[in-house]
């Protein structure tokens, strides 16, 4: 049984028209302001209603809040905002029309132009509602001051989208690399889609998907940024209270609702309309410890998950383990339980973040939206810290058979098997092969050099996956070092193996 997310209506304005007021040869407008105080355990989205009047040309929201100082680990004051028009505020979203979380302190709408991360079109006459989403809330609330001023006048033209091509120019069945989350000015970044454009071309990226949070408003923004050289997926980084999830490669124009809980059941619906759109599920950062973000919705509607999020840290090094724990589960339920690919992105917002680090690269038929998805889907895929690193990683039977990442070597369990593994690009690094039972080779050097190969013998009844993971040298002991790059698994043996 389902939960209605808890929501809350709070003193909204009203406008008339024939009141407007400014210079004689210039715009009419009419100012409000709004007042009001959120306590500790607000509803996690509150609505202001506004009644907008006919004759509209822009709508001009601004806001402040208060911050005041709280005791050390006690959460301080963050009040995200954005807005709905007259088709209203149900969840599914039919009236979204932009948010900035809290990224801005203002944004205005109108029919030719908007914010960045707000959506341009017609300001009709009804009932809007902007959305304050407290994210935290000082021991004695939130005080908030809402300005909202209307411009009356003729309207722009909305500008017809233009999204970028599904394919760009790719080598056919080749190895490719992406950035599968990045955040622009659409949301709370600060680069430009031709600036990030620009730094995953250099980083010698293939391809890339935008991510903002909470909104598809830059899906028409990217077409001047794609080129032959470079393909661009469109997407959203669905930022809920209990996780945040990527929704990769949906089809242009496609908005994901964020505003639930895992208590109220409702993510399985959302995750159905990002399959619907042709997109994947991607948990992201599941183990990061910033407030809202660590992932609370099962991973059963996930196709694959990310387990490295910008410079490798902790929680990564936790996202890796709980991932490897869940393949050790799917291989041993015989097939029943699908295996679930990891990925990494960058999660890039502003200097200094590097764009393509970390970068998926991923073996697809071509350089296509459908290939790469396909690619990422089936864990074709490996993990770099950037375009420097190269590898190959095969699994070959004594009896001829062989298999690639994310495939399966079907051979009989007591066949010989040798996995072999090829580097470039990693100087100072070591090998460590992970299976079912563990980690079985480990601190193999690679020469100076960072290029070399390094073979290992087993058999399917040893080990029912290979992985490969090259760390970086270390001074803390046994604790491996950050990873250079890392693999989804070779499964070895027939499925009925296990």
């Amino acid at each position: 049984m389902s939960v209605a997310a808890p929501r809350a209506y709070v003193g909204g304005v009203s406008f008339a028209a024939e009141h407007g007021q400014g210079p004689r040869d210039g715009p009419r407008q009419e100012t409000r302001t709004v007042r009001g105080t959120l306590p500790p355990g607000a509803p996690d989205f509150v609505y202001v209603p506004v009644e907008v009047p006919s004759g509209v040309r822009e709508i001009r929201v601004s806001y402040t809040y208060d911050r005041p100082s709280v005791p050390a680990g006690t959460p301080g004051n963050a009040l995200d905002i954005g807005i709905f028009d007259q088709h209203g505020t149900e969840l599914g979203g039919h009236g979204f029309r932009g948010w900035s979380g809290g990224a801005r302190t203002e944004f205005f709408l109108r029919a030719d132009e908007a914010t960045p991360g707000y959506l341009p079109g017609p300001l009709r006459e009804g009932t809007w509602h902007i959305a304050l989403g407290p994210y935290t809330v000082a021991p004695r609330g939130v005080s908030y001051e809402l300005t909202i001023t209307l411009t009356y006048g003729e309207p722009g033209e909305t500008p017809t989208p233009v999204y970028p091509p599904d394919r760009a120019r790719g080598r056919g069945r080749a190895w490719y690399r992406g950035d599968c989350h990045l955040h622009s000015w659409h949301s709370d970044g600060r680069r430009t889609p031709d600036a990030i454009a620009a730094l995953a071309r250099a980083a010698g990226l293939d391809f890339l998907n935008t991510s903002e949070h909470n909104t598809h408003a830059s899906h028409a923004h990217w077409a001047a940024a794609a080129g032959e050289d470079l393909l661009i997926l469109l997407g959203e980084e669905v930022t809920t209270r209990n996780g945040h999830v990527l929704a990769l490669g949906t089809a242009p124009g496609t908005f994901v609702d964020w505003r639930y809980r895992a208590r109220d059941n409702r993510f399985g619906r959302f995750a159905r309309q990002i399959h619907r759109a042709g997109g994947l599920v991607v948990p992201a950062h599941p183990y990061a410890t910033c407030v809202g973000c660590g992932w609370r919705f099962g991973f059963a509607e996930a196709d694959a998950v990310e387990v490295w999020n910008g410079p490798f840290t902790p929680d990564d090094e936790v996202a890796l383990a709980a991932w490897d724990a869940r393949l050790v589960a799917a291989v041993h339920a015989a097939g029943r339980t699908p295996w679930l690919p990891a990925m990494g992105n960058s999660d890039a917002h502003r200097d200094p973040d590097v764009v393509g680090h970390p970068q998926t690269v991923v073996l697809a038929d071509d350089l296509t939206k459908e290939a790469i998805l396909d690619g990422i889907r089936a864990g074709r895929s490996y993990v770099a810290e950037s375009r420097k690193v190269e590898l190959a990683f095969t699994a070959r039977a004594d009896d001829g058979r062989t298999a690639d990442i994310g495939g399966r070597l079907e051979t009989e369990s007591d066949t010989p098997v040798t996995v072999r593994l090829e580097v470039s690009g990693a100087p100072r690094c070591t090998v460590r092969l992970v299976t079912d039972q563990g980690t079985l080779l480990t601190g193999e050097p690679l020469p100076v050099t960072g290029t070399g190969v390094v073979e290992w013998r087993t058999t399917p009844a040893y080990a029912a996956y290979v992985r490969a993971e090259l760390r970086h040298e270390t001074a803390a002991g046994p604790v491996p070092g950050v990873p250079a790059a890392l693999t989804n698994p070779i499964f070895l043996g027939r499925r009925t193996d296990h």
